[in-house]
């Protein structure tokens, strides 16, 4: 009877923490959250250079948000963009939005750089300031053939 007592103790336990660790994960990945506290803003991307829906939105290296939707304009040939951003950050309207790297190997992600406006983004509105993914590959042929014209 005793080893029935201590395999149910161990067993609770295990259940326990695997609940404690589901728990974290959700929270960690934004789960818990909700859809009610974000809102969206939207931007045009010359090029979105590995950025899909999922990706990171980040202020000051920090995650904000995420980017909820990607679509090709026909009529402009621009990358139109939905990102998603925790309703407790207030950015300023003079903000603009980048493609950024998170090095040589690393994967993009799409940075807000504030700017100094006393006013707000309000959800639904447009970041009109935005730069596109700088590829690697096209910098390194410009320096390259920008060597051979010495």
């Amino acid at each position: 009877m005793a080893e029935n007592t201590s395999e149910v103790l161990v067993g609770g336990v295990v259940l326990a923490a695997a609940i404690g660790f589901a728990i974290y994960g959700a929270q960690v990945a934004g789960l818990g959250s909700g859809g009610s506290s974000d809102y969206p803003l939207t931007a045009s991307f010359r090029s979105l250079e590995g950025v899909n829906v999922g990706t990171d939105v980040r202020l000051a290296g920090v995650k904000i948000g995420t980017v909820t939707d990607v679509a090709l304009n026909a009529e402009t040939y621009r990358a139109d963009t939905t990102v998603s951003l925790r309703s407790t950050i207030q950015v300023p309207d003079d903000s603009s939005i980048i493609i950024s790297s998170e090095g040589l190997l690393g994967g993009n992600f799409v940075e807000i750089v504030p700017g100094g406006s006393p006013f707000y983004f309000g959800s639904g509105d447009e970041i009109l300031d935005t730069q596109g993914a700088v590829s690697l590959i096209s910098l390194l042929l410009k320096f390259v053939s920008g060597g051979d014209s010495e």
